[in-house]
């Protein structure tokens, strides 16, 4: 925000405002722009200040484009353009596309109702006249739910998430749109995140870019240690579809682990009879567990995936996490 200018406020005396039945996202930012800044000259499609915005410099103006069909994350978020640079410094779309595309598996783990509205505002920001930032109670209430997903694949809530950078509610923000007992609350037996996923080729190979190894294996023997629960491998051959941080003395006493797994439910491993399609990632000396499904020979959405991954190349996700 430039020198001198008057911080905006949000009048209402609620501490939160969601959306009523039929009020779009977008709406609702549009609402809560016009409302504490009436006076202000507003144009959709401009804006008239300078590049240096939040202590950096851009060398490009904030400009409104489409929010394009391949950047999953946002496409379908209720708005149809989005600001650029974003609220996390990307100015280009192709970075954009690269630094959402890792945040896709975490929507389908439907952590909390709110994911999507709070990246979303982030990589992918309503086109307006200002920036307008997601509330605080936002992030924390979505950092809570997802958060513990994310360690199971080993990440941390990452630094540029960290909630006390966002506006507390009284404050002009985007606040959470599903209060109360919201449709994804953790219930008490919710599955091992690397168990609940669909045998779809997208979500396959979401997962396949996301890690840094993938296998066909057997399954010898499954333990509960610590907390975590420890896949051992069958010392038979395994296929070796990505390699990554693998080396030949992994692959041979194979042992994953399903962090903070030891008690949740995963249908997977009821039967270890047949192959299963595995993918993990290595972080601190563990193999830990992303994803796994049965090898089903009839499944052509498998038989896709598979194909497609010799010939496909994955996005770089490196920033995302740090």
């Amino acid at each position: 925000m430039a020198h001198g200018q008057k911080s905006p406020r949000w009048a209402l005396t609620q501490g939160s405002f969601s959306l009523a039945p039929g009020l779009s996202l977008f709406s609702l930012l549009l609402l809560l722009l016009l409302t504490v800044s009436a006076a202000d000259e507003y144009d959709y499609y401009s804006w008239q200040s300078d590049n240096f915005h939040n202590g950096r410099f851009y060398t490009k103006q904030p400009q409104c484009v489409d929010i394009p069909a391949d950047l999953r994350l946002c496409h379908n978020v209720g708005y149809k353009k989005m600001r650029l640079p974003n609220l996390l410094d990307h100015e280009t779309m192709p970075e954009v596309k690269q630094q959402a595309g890792s945040w896709v598996p975490l929507l389908a783990k439907r952590c909390h109702a709110d994911t999507q509205v709070f990246l979303c505002s982030l990589f992918a920001p309503v086109c307006l006249d200002r920036p307008i930032y997601p509330c605080r109670s936002l992030c924390e209430a979505v950092r809570d739910s997802c958060a513990p997903v994310m360690e199971t694949y080993g990440f941390p809530w990452p630094e540029m998430l960290t909630c006390d950078k966002f506006p507390i509610d009284n404050d002009l923000c985007i606040p959470m749109q599903f209060t109360g007992n919201h449709a994804t609350q953790p219930p008490v037996s919710k599955v091992c995140p690397p168990c609940d996923n669909e045998l779809k080729a997208d979500n396959i190979m979401e997962h396949y870019c996301a890690s840094d190894f993938a296998l066909k294996m057997k399954i010898k023997e499954v333990k509960k240690e610590k907390g975590d629960r420890k896949l051992i491998a069958a010392q038979k051959k395994k296929k070796v579809l990505k390699q990554g941080v693998l080396r030949k003395k992994d692959l041979k006493k194979l042992t994953l682990y399903i962090k903070n797994g030891a008690n949740c439910p995963c249908s997977q491993l009821d039967s270890l009879g047949s192959n299963f399609l595995i993918m993990g990632r290595k972080v601190d000396q563990q193999l830990l567990l992303m994803s796994i499904h049965k090898w089903d020979k009839k499944s052509k959405e498998l038989k896709f995936a598979i194909k497609y991954m010799k010939s496909h190349q994955c996005p770089t996700y490196h920033t995302v996490f740090q």
